[in-house]
């Protein structure tokens, strides 16, 4: 067994490529072992396993930068580099991260948790290097899903514009989570599939060769017919009109064609683009098979590829599906606007009842945000499901093209809160203080799954500008469900447990940690009332006068930012209203990021938990009129 000895990429260069070849199964086998147990990105990852060998075996990290796109398709890099003995860690609190991550070794040289920003990373690390009068080489490895990003474009045409000597990796597997869609797929197909164009490009060269260079003029003949010749045989000829030498196709599983290749782009002056082709789940026949289901995946058997998945209730992501379905049936205005995230994001059911009105972008969040803009001033009612993560990357378009125009689109926003596994570039904890001061915009997040329902109604019902429901990464608690739908008024908040003195005005799924400390509390003598802020904009004023004027004392209970959010505007509303005496304690999220784990791990490390919480109601108690710790204030 090579693999056990692999401590460092250097010592890949002491083997055969037939070695090479033996280690490309050892590290599949390896791959497909640990991650039924951990679970984890393995499609991604299987595919790649040739191209991350092959360069890790031609060029020289950490001199040699070479930057992940997104990062999750990293793990044979991890392996190369040392950190195979702590793949049992992966995902885990604590463990190894299931991106790159500058921390975890000197070879991580970009971290990304979104996609298409390595082009852009490329540029600043080659411009660096030439600014310092170094040489070494700056390889970025992007994926054709993460292609569709306009990052990767503005990144590309300032790169074919420079001319500076970098590489680019086009990793070609037809895929990013779901299935590709768009121009810059078809094109691609296009090259992958024209075997007459890659037959002939070689033959048209070699006749350009023959020709003897004499004069300027009979060398610009030469060049006017090669540029003709590859106008005709490939239509757009993108990458070569934008300035990169382009090579390729070439099968991303061969490694010796893929070793030459980078040789070959290795000589190249200036940029250079390889168009890889890969399967996405190479060597396990589950993940081949169905490779958006193996894009991540939980543990699962090896023999069968059975998923073994925990019993328990849908999670939220689920009832939204099927309630958009629904309400998608009752109004034919409803149009579900995703990028490239319909499974993840609960469209499939809604995309087989109403294919015509399900838009999957790609990854294009900035441009799904305008096309719901003008959707919603032609009439229509899109709903732009996005995770709270990746809806960060819209934020100029929400402020300028949705809520600036006043426009009636339903944000629907998954994964907001502690996220769990995917960690810190994907924790869902800041949408809240990032548009809470946009003008014109309702936000909403549900106590449970039945009055996400409810909001969903309420939503499209709303024809007042944009409004926002977000819900988390949970599991539902298993209420029971209304079968009538019914909108909720506006900025009105709900007293779920009556109390005197002290009150927790909670959202999301704090609402039932707060009624859990209540309980508590209870047996203590203290009676609290436990409030679901269930508006996080407009808040419930009259609500909270009627606390402030019976002299409550109040802890607002948030699993977001605790900067910016719910208890911020908490504390907003009494400075406006000229209440200078309410008591007002916040528990959110420090600032800081919070690294991966189980999400109960995430709450544990920040204090949310219920003796967090019932402490903070006794130190209330304790000092009813002081200005309490670091997270407690006095407005």
């Amino acid at each position: 067994m090579l693999l056990p000895n692999i401590k460092q990429p250097e010592q890949l260069k002491n083997l055969s490529v037939d070695e090479l070849e033996d280690l490309v199964g050892q590290i599949r086998h390896f791959l497909i072992e640990k991650l039924s147990v951990t679970g984890g990105h393995l499609a991604p990852n299987l595919g790649v396993v040739e191209l991350t060998l092959a360069l890790h075996y031609c060029f020289d990290s950490p001199r040699d930068k070479m930057i992940f796109d997104v990062g999750h398709q990293a793990y044979v890099h991890k392996i190369l580099t040392g950190r195979m003995d702590k793949f049992d860690t992966l995902r885990k609190y604590k463990g190894l991260c299931g991106f790159v991550k500058r921390s975890e070794s000197e070879h991580d040289v970009w971290e990304a948790g979104h996609s298409s920003t390595s082009l852009s990373a490329a540029m600043g690390m080659a411009m660096a290097r030439d600014l310092k009068g170094e040489d070494n080489r700056v390889i970025a490895m992007i994926g054709d899903g993460a292609l569709t990003g306009g990052m990767a474009f503005e990144a590309l045409n300032h790169i074919g514009h420079e001319q500076k000597k970098l590489m680019v990796i086009l990793n070609d597997n037809e895929m990013s989570i779901a299935p590709n869609v768009g121009a810059m797929h078809n094109y691609l197909s296009k090259i992958r599939s024209d075997r007459f164009y890659l037959r002939a490009k070689d033959e048209v060269e070699m006749v350009l060769k023959k020709i003897p260079a004499i004069g300027g003029k009979l060398a610009k003949t030469a060049e006017k017919m090669k540029d003709s010749l590859k106008y005709m045989m490939v239509p757009g000829v993108l990458f070569e009109e934008l300035g990169f030498t382009y090579l390729g196709p070439v099968d991303g599983h061969d490694l010796n064609k893929l070793i030459d290749t980078l040789k070959q782009a290795d000589n190249v002056d200036g940029p250079v683009l390889i168009h890889a082709v890969t399967t996405k789940g190479k060597g396990y026949r589950p993940a081949e098979s169905d490779s958006h289901k193996w894009h991540g995946i939980t543990p699962y058997k090896i023999e069968s590829g059975q998923v073994l998945k925990a019993v328990g209730n849908p999670m939220y992501t689920e009832v939204f599906g099927q309630t958009l379905v629904e309400l998608g049936e009752q109004d034919k205005r409803i149009v579900a606007v995703t990028p490239a995230m319909p499974g993840g994001s609960g469209l499939i059911p809604f995309s087989k009842k109403f294919p015509d009105r399900m838009i999957d972008v790609g990854i294009a969040e900035q441009h799904a945000a305008t096309l719901c803009a003008a959707l919603a001033m032609e009439g229509m009612k899109p709903v732009f499901a996005v995770y709270s993560t990746f809806m960060q990357r819209a934020y100029d378009q929400i402020v300028h093209d949705i809520c600036r125009h006043n426009a009636n689109v339903m944000f629907a926003i998954d994964r907001a809160g502690f996220v769990g596994a995917d960690g810190e570039t994907h924790q869902g904890v800041y949408d809240v203080a990032f548009m809470r001061h946009i003008p014109n915009i309702v936000i909403m997040m549900p106590k449970d799954e039945n009055e996400l329902r409810h909001m969903m109604k309420t939503a499209l019902d709303y024809n007042e500008g944009p409004i926002a429901y977000r819900y988390p990464r949970n599991n539902v608690r298993g209420v029971p469900m209304d079968t009538e739908l019914v909108p909720i008024p506006i900025g009105t908040w709900e007293v779920v447990r009556p109390g005197e003195g002290y009150a927790i005005l909670a959202s999301g799924p704090m609402v039932q940690l707060a009624e859990e400390a209540a309980e508590q509390l209870k047996r203590e003598g203290i009676a609290v009332e436990v409030v679901n802020a269930r508006f996080l904009k407009p808040l419930d004023g009259d609500m909270l006068g009627n606390l402030a004027k019976t002299g409550t004392s109040m802890l607002v209970l948030e699993e977001t930012s605790q900067a910016g959010s719910l208890g911020s505007a908490v504390l907003e509303y009494f400075a406006e209203q000229g209440i200078h005496d309410a008591v007002v304690s916040l528990m959110g999220i420090e600032d800081r990021f919070i690294e991966h784990g189980s999400i109960p791990q995430q709450r544990e490390e920040v204090g949310l938990t219920l003796e967090g919480v019932c402490q903070e109601i006794r130190s209330l108690k304790n000092a009813r009129t002081a200005v309490l710790g670091k997270r407690s204030f006095m407005s």
